[in-house]
């Protein structure tokens, strides 16, 4: 069967010029090759953490390995609202009727880079790659953030990985009953329990993204530093949290582009209708620098050193997309905005285990949701979103399956009073008269929270200060990198870190499966929210295709998080992109892990009379 695509639809803008008509483009040539003189360059505000796609868990590092390896299935780039399509399978998988079967089947002819570690042949990708990739996944010497999806639910895996851990020795070689390569090119996934949203894995990198054994055996615990993949691009040079440099892959297969855009989608049918028939990749070097603060991202764009701006920095909101319209100065310019509802969520996560905001106790609750009642998210919003960001009331995004726009919670309540009065009522008061209140047993309550030493985030630390001492409580701010931190989340060292989490599926249960129990830890649950009630309804819910009682279900999950807070939600964010007119095709996707390099073109001759001016 094939699995249908999420009937939602998200609002999206368009600003400025309209696209150029489908004569104007170069006419499709299924010999074209990528052109090395066509360079894409643009920066992230947050450096990789590795190129071993297993191994990580953010968005960026997440982006370039798509860009380098490649999953079963991947989203249509033009699709709007996501919907999955085949990317090295001949055709979608077969899904048993009860969703615990999956079986694909390769397409046969797709290589890897040439890498020495295959001995000077031409290394195919096969079934087994899949397989080896998905056990790369239960190796717990790679602690691999995406464990959860697979321990308990591959049929057999719960007695691999008892048996492994307590032998300290993984077992590649060692069959597992629900991981099966059925011949050279067709492999199987077999599952203990219903799961409809388990296809989604095979869109996942962090899942699914082919690695060769070869090449992991030879670099060990180097792996992240040296990638080899099939996908359409490959590592040709890095400077490790500054500037990545890709090159074309010349063994990546011949792919040519297309997509089904909506039919009422003007916007994605130019883009099909001038690009369609184009063999991919198009464009002969892809330049990634990282630049953390805001404004020299803006200003390297403004100038002219970056092609494209991805994420403007929001500070620069008013001056550049004034009531979300572009800025006059910039439409002459011939600069293309697009502002994009994303599938995405701001939060605050408190360790539950620790000593104090952690506990389930009531007086554990109180704290935090005081806190949360506390802090005013519209002014976030108001001050370093510039607007561009909607309130949270669940712990998902709009636009994926499961969402109800009519379902509310107190979420986004703010209440100063509330929250000073929950403070009194559970014995954080102030008994030397310094201000500040103490914990109920008298001992000092200090928040410690952490975030990065960039502007945006010291401004976000600004307003929650401001909060924090509006009801008389004590925070202080560590200051590290993003990926220190990260690590550090990862061992459950972090009181409270604030965090955006973009979707890695268009479906609820992309950040529901982030609160629960047995996913604590590295597996995704930072806050280690662990709730019997909340873990029942999830496993129910998992059981379940997308319906209004699966619905009911992730908002019974809803109201559990809000009671006990073990986040405070804070915001959606709508985000903008920007791009000279010499960069054809370009559009942000919705699950913002996909990799889009090989669907964008840069027109030399539009770049050179733009340029000369």
């Amino acid at each position: 069967m094939r699995f249908n695509q999420i009937g939602r639809k998200l609002l999206w803008f368009c600003l400025a010029l309209p696209f150029a008509a489908a004569g104007q483009g170069a006419k499709p040539s299924p010999q074209d090759r990528p052109d090395p003189a066509k360079v894409l360059r643009y920066a992230f505000e947050v450096a990789e953490t590795s190129f071993d796609p297993q191994k990580v868990s953010d968005v960026y590092s997440s982006i370039v390995n798509k860009g380098m390896f490649d999953p079963p299935l991947r989203y249509d780039h033009l699709a709007r609202p996501p919907k999955l399509v085949p990317n090295t399978l001949i055709a979608m998988p077969e899904v048993s009727a009860d969703y615990k079967t999956f079986t694909l089947r390769v397409r046969p002819g797709i290589y890897f880079d040439n890498h020495e570690a295959f001995g000077g042949k031409k290394r195919e990708l096969t079934a087994e790659d899949y397989i080896y990739t998905l056990k790369r996944v239960l190796d717990p010497k790679l602690s691999a953030p995406i464990l959860a999806e697979l321990e308990g639910s591959i049929v057999g895996s719960d007695e691999f990985l008892k048996r492994i851990r307590k032998n300290g020795k993984m077992e590649y070689d060692t069959p597992i009953e629900g991981l099966k390569v059925i011949d050279r090119y067709t492999f199987q996934v077999k599952l203990n329990e219903s799961k409809p949203t388990w296809i989604y894995n095979f869109a996942d990198c962090r899942t699914s993204c082919a690695v060769a054994r070869e090449v992991v055996e030879k670099y060990g615990d180097d792996i992240g530093a040296n990638p080899v993949g099939t996908g359409a691009y490959r590592l040709k040079s890095w400077k490790r949290s500054s500037k990545m440099i890709f090159e074309p892959n010349p063994n990546y297969r011949e792919e040519y582009y297309g997509g089904e855009p909506a039919v009422d989608d003007k916007e994605g049918q130019a883009i099909l209708a001038r690009l369609k028939g184009r063999r991919l990749p198009m464009i002969g070097r892809v330049e990634v620098s990282i630049i953390e603060e805001r404004q020299p991202r803006w200003i390297s764009f403004i100038n002219r050193e970056f092609d494209l701006l991805w994420r403007m920095p929001e500070d620069v909101a008013q001056q550049a997309v004034p009531n979300r319209t572009l800025a006059p100065n910039l439409v002459k310019q011939g600069i293309r905005a697009e502002l994009v509802p994303a599938l995405d969520l701001t939060f605050l996560y408190f360790n539950m285990k620790d000593p104090i905001v952690g506990g389930y106790a009531p007086q554990n609750v109180a704290l935090r949701r005081a806190i949360s009642l506390a802090y005013r998210s519209q002014d976030e919003i108001d001050i370093v979103q510039k607007g561009l960001a909607i309130p949270a009331h669940t712990p998902y995004s709009p636009g994926v399956a499961g969402y109800d726009p009519n379902f509310r919670t107190s979420a986004s309540e703010f209440n100063p009073a509330k929250a000073r009065a929950l403070l009194d009522m559970h014995g954080y008061i102030d008994r030397d008269g310094d201000g500040f209140r103490e914990m109920p047993d008298g001992g000092p309550l200090t928040l410690k929270s952490n975030s990065t030493p960039t502007e945006k985030d010291r401004t976000v630390d600004e307003l929650w200060r401001r909060s924090m001492d509006g009801v008389g409580i004590r925070i202080e701010f560590r200051k590290a990198k993003w990926p220190d931190l990260l690590k550090e989340s990862n061992a459950g060292k972090l009181m409270m870190w604030f965090l955006a989490g973009s979707a890695s599926s268009p479906d609820a249960d992309t950040w529901l499966q982030s609160l629960y129990g047995p996913n604590c830890g590295f597996k995704g649950n930072r806050a280690c929210f662990q709730l019997k009630e909340y873990d029942a309804l999830f496993e129910q819910a998992e059981r379940m295709p997308d319906s209004p009682e699966r619905t009911k279900l992730y908002q019974e999950m809803a109201r559990l998080m809000v009671v006990y807070a073990p986040w405070k939600i804070n915001m959606h964010r709508i985000l903008t992109d920007m791009w000279y007119p010499y960069v054809i095709g370009f559009r942000r996707p919705l699950v913002q892990t996909e990799n889009w390099w090989q669907y964008v073109d840069i027109d030399l001759k539009i770049q050179k009379q733009f340029e000369g001016r």
